[in-house]
């Protein structure tokens, strides 16, 4: 072990370089959640019966119902088909959030909060 250094060169040199790099990767990170954040997610279902637009924060900004969908008799028919829209464009935005994210961190699994 090097006087005054860590085993196998990892002196403070190259701590320093380490720590530069975690600071520039989680720079980057932070600026793609913030792109990912502003970008629009939209699904439909029943053949565009139901349309759900959702943004990378998971949130719903709108939903559209064709009127010849609304059948008072069967109101169970249309939950189902907003509870499917609204699930596939939040599925979509974060597959998309997860894919950026794990191209940034090569694929490392970071602990939630870390970067």
């Amino acid at each position: 072990m090097a006087k005054g250094g860590f085993p196998g060169g990892l002196g403070g040199g190259n701590m320093n370089n380490l720590m530069k790099q975690a600071q520039m990767l989680q720079k980057k990170m932070e600026e793609a959640q913030k792109e990912a954040d502003i970008v629009e997610f939209e699904a439909s279902v029943g053949g565009g019966a139901v349309s759900v637009r959702v943004n990378g924060k998971k949130e719903v900004l709108a939903i559209k119902i064709k009127p010849e969908v609304v059948d008072e008799d069967d109101v169970e028919m249309l939950e189902d088909l907003v509870l499917g829209a609204v699930n596939e464009a939040l599925r979509k935005a974060e597959e998309e959030t997860s894919s950026k994210m794990s191209k940034l961190t090569g694929g490392m699994n970071m602990p939630g909060g870390l970067f």
